[in-house]
């Protein structure tokens, strides 16, 4: 949020009058500051009594940013915007001192910076600058008036400047706190509908392919997140299958993740080549993606003919594989590069699991086997392993929520900072 500096050619006030109206002035514009609802109309109404108040040619509203500890406003022509550290020039020290400040001769003044007068064609005589504080006494901006009209700024200027200044800050503070409250609720609103949709494109229920049961489940650190599940049926029985993890977790990732989806859907449409679609999905994906942006991703093909998983893994893993026949887990590591990073990157042959009856692949996401306790211990994946041997009897989907009910005990009170995503797939 800006203002604008504002020349004024025809003085509001030609005269310095008593100090009885001068008082008056002031808290009338009080009353109109408590009247104003929005912040641009609210600062145009601070520059226009601070000139009609101190009988003087401009001002300007410079307001604080206290996260980058930088003032900004804009210029006279109110297009380009003034902004620099509040640590320089006159301004910057009417906020670290807190005190009206009157130059009364700019040029000769070693802190006055004669850059802005240049851009602008201006020609400043002299100033005074006020510290607004907000009524916990922080600093909400700095008020700067130039040139008096008839000769130079007094003491009284000063008296009056600060009170002034006093009710302005807080008029400021209030309206930029009602609008940081309104864009919070903004905010908050757009990512609930954001969530919304991200959720609407996760699978309601679980997979069928013949001979086999899977189950998908998620549940985002943020409002959104940067993992997916996902699950789609072909014309000969067979079944696509997906988890995938981009960088990160909120929006920005949401949104890497919906297209990673939607590009697996579609490629596996068309065909039922694993190294194909892989391909496919991982240029499109180092097209569209910033350098620093990848995701990882496993994507199977479920054969209840051969009863088999084909599958190639982008960077994802481990890969957990069961096996009743022997009660063994088997890690099996990512067998390919992330999606995003290496356009034509040499994919290797996918792997096949072939599936007898009772064996089981899960596939997880970071945010279960990285999630820390109190005494920073990772959960890991050895523990990881050893509830799914425990599970292993259950049902899919509750064999998951088995393994999220562990995760949240081992990790007591400690806040989910990763997103939560596994897909299981058993052959019955």
């Amino acid at each position: 949020m800006t203002s604008h500096a504002i020349k004024n050619d025809t003085p509001s006030s030609t005269g310095n009058g008593s100090q009885t109206d001068d008082l008056r002035a002031v808290l009338e514009v009080s009353r109109k500051l408590a009247a104003t609802t929005e912040l641009p109309p609210l600062l145009e109404m601070v520059e226009s009594a601070a000139r009609s108040v101190l009988c003087c040619d401009r001002a300007t509203v410079f307001l604080f940013d206290a996260t980058a500890n930088e003032l900004y406003s804009q210029v006279a022509t109110g297009v380009q915007e003034i902004r620099f550290p509040a640590t320089h020039g006159i301004a910057g020290e009417a906020v670290r001192t807190g005190d009206v400040i009157i130059v009364p001769d700019a040029y000769a003044d070693a802190r006055f910076n004669p850059e802005i007068d240049k851009k602008t064609g201006y020609r400043t005589r002299n100033m005074i600058t006020i510290p607004m504080l907000g009524i916990d006494g922080e600093v909400v901006g700095v008020l700067q008036m130039l040139n008096k009209f008839d000769g130079e700024f007094d003491d009284w200027d000063k008296e009056l400047a600060r009170t002034f200044g006093a009710q302005v800050g807080v008029a400021l503070q209030r309206q930029l706190l009602l609008e940081h409250y309104a864009e919070k609720q903004k905010l908050q609103h757009d990512l609930s509908v954001a969530r919304d949709i991200q959720q609407g494109l996760i699978p309601k229920e679980g997979a069928s392919a013949e001979g086999f049961e899977i189950a998908g489940w998620n549940r985002p650190a943020d409002e959104t997140g940067g993992d997916c599940y996902d699950y789609s049926e072909n014309d000969d029985g067979s079944l696509a299958i997906t988890i995938a993890d981009a960088t990160g977790h909120g929006i920005g990732p949401a949104l890497m993740i919906a297209e990673c989806r939607a590009l697996f859907r579609a490629a596996s449409s068309i065909t039922r080549d694993v190294k194909e679609i892989t391909t496919k999905v991982n240029d499109l994906l180092c097209d569209d993606l910033p350098d620093d942006r990848f995701v990882t991703a496993f994507f199977g093909i479920v054969c209840p003919k051969t009863k088999s998983i084909t599958y190639l893994s982008a960077g994802h893993g481990p890969i957990i594989l069961y096996r009743k026949a022997t009660d063994t887990i088997e890690e099996l590591p990512a067998n390919g590069f992330p999606l995003g990073i290496m356009p034509d990157a040499p994919w290797p042959e996918p792997d096949v699991f072939e599936m007898q009856p009772g064996d089981m692949l899960v596939v997880v996401t970071d945010g279960f086997f990285e999630w820390k306790n109190a005494q920073r211990e990772q959960y890991g994946t050895h523990r990881l392993c050893e509830a799914i041997r425990r599970a292993r009897h259950l049902p899919c989907s509750e064999l998951i929520e088995t393994l999220h009910r562990q995760v949240r005990e081992f990790v007591g009170d400690m806040v989910q900072d990763d997103d939560l995503t596994a897909l299981v797939v058993k052959k019955l």
